[in-house]
């Protein structure tokens, strides 16, 4: 028995009777919704990167500057950071991003997918100005709340849309677009914390935090011209013969009855569904709910928003200088693009589990790695050699590597994917909760972690990244390749979930006359 997979060749079946390939047109629908995934890396490089800019910190947070300068030598390097007002600065967004994100799920489901892109993209915006015209703290924390809100929304509809417009077969390479969308927002904003550094007036963090506007009227414009996607088109409207000839634009040919079919079942199926948030606590739904809390919690406890919220800040605490700490998080960044690339090329050959598996296991040895070095060559009051500190960016890029091929953009995928039509909503609004909360968490906590345990933080990564890695090894089944509207048959055949859904599964595919695939 595979313990939680499928046999290759069953789940090549998964989505017989479907016609069509990738057409200009679904790959222009979907660049510009995958573009939302720039406002949320965007976001996460550049509240990074302005923290550790003297001109931003001596601004707005004297405290820690007056620390990062060494000015106080009874500070230890591992608490140079550590304020809590900065870190207020950092996690405020995450907690409107969760309010936002569950309000969000009823305006997608009543009003589509693009309403909540445009709310999102609009919001984004107004937040941005306020972030490049702040005179003083609370005008910033209004910024982080604005950019929150935009992000619940947006987050939480985009990967949504993403896997309703892609064909099966191709589902994973790009939703996975989405992913890369965020790390290229990380990339762009780290590279202009870079430049703008150089501006000796010393208001070059105003430049950063409003070019956010950018990439949100991007996405704000765009989404007036995008379609709807055919799941919401019949759920909403009923109108099959509109959904038809927007299916046969997407995939390219005549021939889509059967898919066409399969989204007709799951819109009646999810009419009588009222209450998705009350209905997802079913014992029927009990795999996905699952899935939709584990999934972006372990994604969390990586510990790689550390790396997105705090990467210059860290290179600055190893010894680094304020340029050469923002180059490293340029090139950690570029690792982490190359390797959604690559992610993007294999996860529909590969799988989902295997990356998952994969990523882990690279994850797991480079945050016990960068703990070890810590331990072994870096004091609370001596600087840590060039040789040791570079050894520890380059472990890193190893660490982020693995994150962007595994946990980043399969984070997004697996719930979207595995969670039926009648609470895919609800379900991605948990994703987003959960991924909104835990960055909230982490960014708060994380600096007082670090001053208090010192390396053994990395150790502690570690351990999460080994229990999540299990996890999914015990778990999580695959899912490559296999129609949305016919996911319920994995539940059926893994040896653990079986004991939960397997026999409705079985009984409702028997009644509706469709071939369950065969049991491990």
């Amino acid at each position: 028995m595979a313990i939680g997979a499928f046999a290759e060749g069953a789940l090549a079946d998964g989505g017989e009777g479907y016609s069509g390939r990738v057409t200009p047109f679904v790959v222009l629908s979907c660049v510009v919704a995958s573009s939302g995934g720039i406002l949320f890396g965007y976001d996460l490089g550049i509240s990074g990167g302005v923290t550790s800019m003297d001109s931003f910190l001596k601004r707005f947070f004297p405290e820690v500057y007056r620390q990062s300068q060494m000015q106080d030598t009874k500070v230890s390097h591992y608490c140079e950071f550590n304020s809590e007002l900065l870190t207020m600065f950092t996690s405020s967004l995450y907690i409107a991003g969760l309010v936002a994100t569950l309000v969000a799920a009823s305006i997608t489901r009543r009003y589509g997918r693009r309403v909540s892109m445009l709310i999102g993209g609009t919001i984004f915006v107004a937040g941005s100005v306020f972030g490049g015209a702040a005179v003083n703290v609370p005008m910033l924390i209004l910024n982080r709340i604005l950019l929150g809100i935009g992000l619940g929304f947006t987050n939480q509809s985009i990967p949504l849309y993403l896997s309703e417009m892609a064909p099966p077969r191709y589902r994973g390479a790009i939703n996975n677009g989405f992913e890369l969308c965020i790390s290229l927002g990380i990339l762009f904003a780290n590279i202009l914390n870079y430049f703008v550094i150089k501006i000796t007036a010393g208001w070059g963090w105003r430049i950063s935090l409003s070019m956010a506007a950018l990439p949100a009227a991007f996405l704000t414009i765009g989404a007036i011209f995008l379609p709807e996607t055919p799941s919401f088109i019949i759920q909403h409207d009923g109108d099959t013969n509109k959904a038809r000839i927007l299916l046969q634009k997407l995939r390219g040919t005549t021939s889509v009855q059967k898919e066409l079919d399969d989204l007709v079942s799951a819109s009646n199926l999810s009419r009588t569904t009222q209450y998705p948030f009350r209905n997802i606590f079913k014992r029927k739904y009990r795999p996905q709910l699952v899935i939709a809390l584990l999934i972006p919690f372990f994604n969390q406890v990586t510990g790689i928003n550390v790396m997105n919220f705090y990467a210059p800040v860290m290179f600055r605490t190893i010894g680094l200088k304020e340029r050469a700490s923002l180059f490293s998080s340029v090139v950690t960044r570029l690792c982490a693009t190359f390797a959604n690339i690559i992610a993007m090329m294999v996860v529909d050959r590969f799988g989902r589990r295997k990356l998952f598996l994969i990523g882990g296991v690279q994850m797991i040895l480079s945050q016990f790695t960068v703990g070890a070095i810590l331990a072994a060559k870096f004091k609370d009051y001596e600087d840590m050699d060039n040789e040791y500190a570079y050894l520890v960016l380059i472990t890193m890029c190893v660490f982020v590597a693995g994150f962007a091929w595994s946990w980043g953009p399969l984070t997004f995928l697996v719930p979207a994917e595995v969670c039926p039509l009648e609470i895919r909503s609800a379900g991605q609004s948990i994703v987003v909760a959960v991924v909104f909360l835990m960055a909230f968490v982490i960014g708060q906590i994380f600096l007082e972690v670090l001053c208090s345990i010192k390396s053994a933080t990395f150790f502690v990564f570690g351990g999460w990244i080994c229990l999540m890695t299990l996890f999914v090894y015990l778990f999580l089944p695959e899912t490559k390749k296999l129609p949305m509207e016919q996911m319920e048959q994995v539940w059926s055949r893994h040896w653990f979930w079986k004991k939960i859904v397997g026999e409705k599964v079985e009984k409702k595919q028997a009644n509706s006359g469709k071939t369950a695939l065969p049991s491990l």
